[in-house]
């Protein structure tokens, strides 16, 4: 189960370290930076995420997430500037909200698949009636 939880935040890690010199340079645009943490880092954190139902991932994930938003700021704890300050400068959502999104979305797949599970969809039972009837 721990591997569950580290998995993810290992992935982001290893994404961030390889863009680091873009996202931790003082001279570039805090714009770009959150643009990129947004396209590129936040989705292999969320990749296979929508699957485990835990409370202590999304806590995990709230809280690497902040470490990156901080480093990309340039603030550290010693600033003592609340996470929702920063949250609303970046315009960053939490990352375990749209986990929560993430896990709805998967769970409304679910729900509309097919009752033997073949993974068939509705469309080519749609022509096959259509091939019945004429």
């Amino acid at each position: 189960m721990d591997e569950e939880v580290k998995h993810p935040a290992q992935a982001g890690w290893s994404n961030w370290r390889s863009a680091s010199g873009v996202l931790c340079d003082e001279k570039g645009p805090l714009r770009l930076k959150y643009k990129f943490q947004r396209t590129v880092i936040r989705p292999v954190m969320l990749y296979g995420t929508e699957t485990v139902g835990m409370k202590k991932i999304e806590e995990r994930m709230d809280v690497v997430e902040m470490r990156m938003l901080r480093l990309m700021c340039e603030v550290t704890k010693e600033d003592r500037i609340w996470n929702k300050y920063i949250r609303g400068s970046t315009k960053v959502v939490e990352i375990s909200k749209e986990m929560r999104e993430e896990r709805l979305r998967w769970y409304g797949h679910l729900l509309r698949r097919d009752e033997d599970g073949d993974g068939s969809s509705g469309i080519k039972d749609e022509e096959k009636n259509e091939k019945d009837m004429a």
